[in-house]
């Protein structure tokens, strides 16, 4: 093959579905569509799901590209005038009969793809899927394939924490910053580092220790109080961070990622439950990944009995809190008048598209089950007075298509480092019970 050649893309369904404008992410190779994936978009094209609205989206793309043209071998778009080709089907390569059935539209996309491989031996064609599976077939074959990575992080391990440690810090540095106002000039303690916005410090020497962070507002480094959100105390410096960033009004998106147990829910409830009175609603929301990649439309019962199961850790976080104060307690009876008037509303996220979001307290549990997309959807959402925090584990993926990677909350956390407006902590220490910590790490 010769250098700079340009290659051929054949795209799965799933990469449309994850993002409709993706033809547009291949710089000046060429796209192939296979008349399988306008098939299969088909099927997607009614409903209000972020899905749904990838499919419609790119066939008017398609649409918009061709205009009145009729463009049987292809037509050219974008600023490098590349070729996107619709490709019919054809029949089943020799090579493929055998071992892959015909009744499934994967095979006939790989078909397309193979077909294509063994006619343009000079250029490089490469299948693009987000189904694992589908590309360890292709591999199987000889044909090339990989996931799309546009909106992929690209190092996980370097992924920002939200705090950091600053060791060796002289002792009257750290004894100003528990003398008022608690706050100190940045060079005081590191005079070499770029300090990120809201970044949380855990400022220490032999002797004495202080959590602070920076604020960006003062250009200061501030001292961190502990204190607690609706009768939820923080357990260690990590959910100390955390509350003041849930309950910092200034601090309108925050990000809280960890492991199982480490709070992340709780805390967001806590603050929400604290900080009602400037809010006119607290959502929690949290997206529904069925098993198998079927709709709860398959599951028994109406459709509360439907999102229940999906929707019960929330309402056990709730518990927690409430179930701290006594029943003739008046913050226990005021959750419950909450719940009934509306201001607290528990529900999946899908039935929160489309309404109002101003004044809104708005917890999205379980975001690293979104698509980046669809966290940009959400967020672009937000109207005046709005607080958003979404809560996840990165390593911990339910949804089909995305991982470590390539989620909505990894993606969030990489690209909103450094605003003004954004806070996010990863917490690191499980709080729920030591049993619940040994199992996390070691199972």
């Amino acid at each position: 093959m010769t250098t700079g050649q340009k290659k051929i893309y054949v795209l799965d369904t799933n990469v449309i579905l994850h993002d409709s404008s993706c033809i547009y992410q291949f710089e000046e190779h060429d796209v192939v569509v296979p008349i399988a994936v306008l098939e299969e978009l088909d099927q997607f094209k009614k409903g209000n799901e972020t899905l749904n609205f990838h499919a419609r989206e790119f066939v008017r793309t398609l649409d918009s590209l061709s205009g009145d043209t009729i463009f049987e071998g292809g037509l050219t778009f974008g600023p490098e005038q590349s070729w996107i080709i619709i490709k019919l089907e054809r029949n089943f390569h020799e090579d493929l009969a055998l071992n892959f059935s015909s009744q499934k539209a994967d095979h006939h996309i790989l078909n397309t793809a193979y077909h294509l491989a063994q006619e343009n031996l000079e250029r490089q064609v490469i299948l693009v899927s987000k189904d694992v599976n589908l590309r360890m077939k292709a591999k199987s074959i000889g044909l090339r394939a990989q996931d799309y990575k546009t909106d992929h992080v690209k190092d996980i391990s370097a992924l920002y924490t939200g705090h950091r440690f600053i060791e060796e810090v002289a002792l009257e540095i750290i004894n100003l910053l528990y003398q008022s106002p608690g706050e100190i000039d940045c060079s005081a303690v590191c005079p070499a580092q770029n300090l990120v916005p809201h970044e949380y410090l855990i400022v220490r020497n032999a002797k004495k220790s202080a959590l602070a962070k920076y604020d960006p507002f003062l250009q200061k480094i501030k001292r961190i109080e502990k204190y607690p959100a609706y009768g939820i105390v923080p357990r260690n410096a990590g959910q100390t961070f955390t509350i003041d960033a849930l309950m910092n009004k200034d601090i309108q998106l925050v990000s809280i990622s960890g492991k199982a147990g480490t709070g992340k829910t709780l805390l967001a409830l806590a603050a929400a439950l604290e900080n009602r009175k400037y809010y006119r609603q607290i959502f929690m929301a949290r997206p529904i990944v069925p098993l198998s990649n079927r709709d709860i439309g398959y599951l028994p019962g109406d459709v509360q009995s439907k999102i229940d199961p999906y929707m019960q850790p929330l309402y056990d976080n709730l518990g927690v809190i409430q179930n701290q104060f006594s029943e003739t307690d008046k913050q226990h009876r005021h959750i419950k008048d909450l719940l009934d008037s509306g201001k607290l509303i528990i529900t999946p996220l899908a039935y929160i598209r489309g309404r109002s979001l101003v004044n809104v307290f708005f917890i999205v549990d379980e975001a690293q089950n979104l698509t980046p997309h669809e966290i940009k959807t959400i967020i672009t959402r937000a109207g005046d007075g709005t607080k958003m925090v979404f809560t996840g584990d990165i390593f911990q993926i339910d949804h089909p298509y995305l991982n470590s990677h390539s989620n909505g909350l990894s993606y969030l956390i990489d690209r909103m480092q450094g605003q003004k407006l954004y806070a996010h902590i990863n917490l690191e220490k499980g709080e729920r019970s030591e049993l619940a910590e040994l199992a996390s790490n070691l199972l």
